[in-house]
């Protein structure tokens, strides 16, 4: 389909509100390549460089932001995550998207589609066939794979995210097809913490032994079991852990009745529950974290949201359905004991923080300043907007809470954190929010209407600062 030219908002200026916005994110944040150290994409369809059948199969299966959206506009699940045939649900989202103004996927649905495919067009019900048509045709040819996909937006780095008990081999199939973009494993151990479901984490401690090949009826067993996957991981190129958790724990501290406590707990056969769930969590993650630290890795910690809050759904469907909030969990005193605990001992890894709620911001800002290290830009990261946070007004927030409290310039700055293929667009997104925010200052007085000097920190703060920490 040959593209008109400016036929919808998303045009050359889109969000970018002065020619000098202009000229800061075309001459220094358009043309850089992507570092997407976390995401959720699949090793196995990069390995396998998979061609979706559709597009419904790449851009809107699993994506739980699109279904929110579908099921607040009252579509019938069928159409969401249910039996209907791909055709009927991309149309379906079709005469969902028009009314979906104001929020973030209205942007990005149509950035996706003019950036991949060519489509300068607002989707709706009347055009919704032949782009469904227009789109699957795209999709079957080698540009559009998997890998055409990452090396058409110029992406260099994808950190997935991955149990530790995976085995990795389509990670080690990509490394030994010498694709030149980095794919690379990030070690999840959410499972781990688990253990106030007493059924599901007991499975998962059979699946860690089979992995480790290791016994586990202790925590030194256990944490021995962890350390030998953590080398595992470091051995097949892995710079990153990534933990989702509600809050850090609040009590770190290993004691013998704690070490009592979970032998028997292993050993009752019965489904009761772990007391101690909260300082089992601490002693494990600090270990955990003290490994990471001798690896060189990057450790991240999502905090806040609370998840999979409509349990007929959940039974209905499964976790990720979408169906998750915002948490007002305090977060301050525990954050600062445990990176403190590992800063004490030397054992503090580059640390990432990403906050669900913009309440927090301030407070993740502030923390992110208490642990430096000389020789280490940013060594402690208040990541970028996450989640509900990763749109216009919260990529604003998050930017300024950063630049009054913090170090804008040490700024790693966006990741896609998504489940699809077509989603790097984001980058683009963030980069002009980035640009215009600048200029507005520029124009204002604020800061120096020097385009070489902004100009510079935009691309460290769009690319060359995250090469540089993780080290790729």
């Amino acid at each position: 389909m040959a593209a008109a030219k400016n036929n919808t908002i998303i045009n050359d200026s889109f969000l970018l509100e002065s020619q000098l916005a202009n000229q800061l994110y075309h001459q220094y944040a358009a043309g850089l390549p992507i570092i997407d150290y976390h995401n959720h994409l699949s090793a196995k369809d990069i390995a396998q460089n998979r061609n979706f059948k559709t597009i419904t199969a790449i851009w809107l299966k699993g994506d739980h932001y699109k279904w929110r959206a579908m099921r607040a506009l009252g579509v019938s699940e069928k159409f969401i995550s249910g039996k209907a045939n791909d055709e009927q649900k991309f149309l379906a989202w079709a005469s969902a998207l028009p009314h979906t103004l104001r929020n973030p996927l209205f942007h990005w649905s149509i950035m996706e589609l003019k950036n991949t495919f060519g489509i300068d067009a607002y989707l709706n019900e009347q055009n919704a066939l032949s782009i469904y048509k227009n789109t699957t045709k795209q999709l079957q040819k080698k540009s559009l794979s998997t890998r055409g996909i990452l090396t058409k937006y110029k992406v260099e780095l994808v950190g997935t995210t991955d149990d530790p008990c995976d085995d990795l081999k389509y990670h080690q199939q990509i490394a030994k097809d010498k694709f030149p973009i980095k794919v690379l494993p990030t070690f999840r151990p959410d499972k781990i913490f688990n253990i106030r479901d007493p059924f599901t984490f007991k499975n998962y401690i059979k699946q860690l032994e089979q992995a480790s090949q290791l016994q586990i009826n202790s925590i030194d067993t256990l944490l021995a079991a962890l350390k030998k996957r953590v080398d595992y991981f470091h051995e097949h190129g892995c710079k990153i852990a990534d933990h989702g958790l509600i809050y850090l724990p609040t009590n770190l501290n290993r004691t013998k009745d704690l070490d009592a406590a979970f032998v028997a707990f292993l050993q009752n056969k019965k489904a009761s529950n772990f007391e101690q769930a909260d300082q089992f969590i601490g002693v494990v993650l600090v270990a955990l974290s003290k490994m990471y630290s001798k690896q060189g890795w990057v450790q991240q910690f999502h905090l806040g949201a609370i998840r999979n809050n409509n349990e007929s759904l959940q039974e209905q469907i499964g976790i990720d359905a979408g169906a998750d909030s915002m948490g007002d969990y305090p977060q301050s005193v525990n954050l600062s004991n445990f990176l403190n605990t590992l800063e004490k001992s030397g054992q503090l890894a580059k640390t990432i923080l990403y906050n669900s709620n913009s309440a927090d911001n301030e407070v993740f800002a502030t923390m992110c300043g208490n642990f430096n290290e000389a020789g280490v830009k940013g060594k402690v990261q208040f990541g970028s907007g996450w989640w509900f946070l990763d749109q216009k007004d919260g990529i604003e927030k998050q930017l300024n809470a950063l630049s009054t409290m913090g170090v804008l310039s040490t700024f790693i700055g966006m990741t896609t954190d998504s489940r699809s293929f077509l989603s790097y667009s984001r980058h683009e997104y963030f980069r002009r929010i980035l640009c215009n925010l600048l200029a507005k200052e520029m124009e204002a007085g604020l800061l120096p209407k020097d385009l070489a000097w902004i100009g510079k920190i935009i691309q460290d703060i769009c690319y060359y600062n995250a090469k540089k920490y993780f080290n790729v």
